[in-house]
């Protein structure tokens, strides 16, 4: 009789976890980080390589850390919606130049705008690694305590930015 059981109950299983999954966004994955500090760094800057950059230099600000790297195709799509959110709304944006060579980086950017004020270059991929990072582009919320609120991954789109990140951002700055 059991064995008669066992096959519908795991397939009810299936059923269910999937049915749970068919609801949820795909560029929202959760991160262990989300509610903690952001993880501590500090990077030389992509183009001025004397100059560094950490969390510190952002403290008491809302702001973006976007995970970026010159050979990603879907970087490429990404870049003008996050230059037109820079532009726009204000909230510094830091980029994170992921195992990537200076000069591409460096050179991407003079080719198709900068909308970061600040990029750090992590060329062997480890602060990548501390974010939980394993693919680019993702990009983080932090709030003015330097505590990671959301993690997007993939391509942000103008839709995205208005729907998901703005109401958060706009939430964090008001807090």
């Amino acid at each position: 009789m059991m064995r008669y059981l066992v096959p519908p109950l795991v397939f009810a299983g299936i059923a269910g976890v999937l049915l749970h999954s068919l609801g949820k966004d795909p560029a929202e994955v959760p991160s262990p980080l989300i509610g903690k500090p952001v993880p501590a760094f500090r990077l030389p800057e992509l183009g001025h390589p004397s100059h560094t950059i950490s969390p510190a230099d952002m403290a008491g600000q809302v702001w973006l850390l976007n995970v970026w790297a010159s050979w990603c195709t879907t970087c490429r799509v990404e870049h003008p919606a996050l230059l037109a959110f820079a532009e726009e709304s204000g909230v510094p944006v830091i980029g994170l130049n992921y195992k990537d060579t200076r000069e591409d980086g460096v050179r991407w950017l003079e080719r198709l705008g900068n909308p970061y004020r600040a990029s750090g270059f992590d060329a062997d991929g480890r602060v990548g690694v501390d974010f939980g990072v394993y693919g680019v582009p993702e990009t983080f919320v932090i709030d003015r305590k330097g505590i990671i609120r959301l993690k997007f991954i993939g391509e942000l789109t103008p839709e995205q930015i208005r729907k998901r990140l703005m109401p958060l951002i706009e939430e964090l700055r008001g807090a």
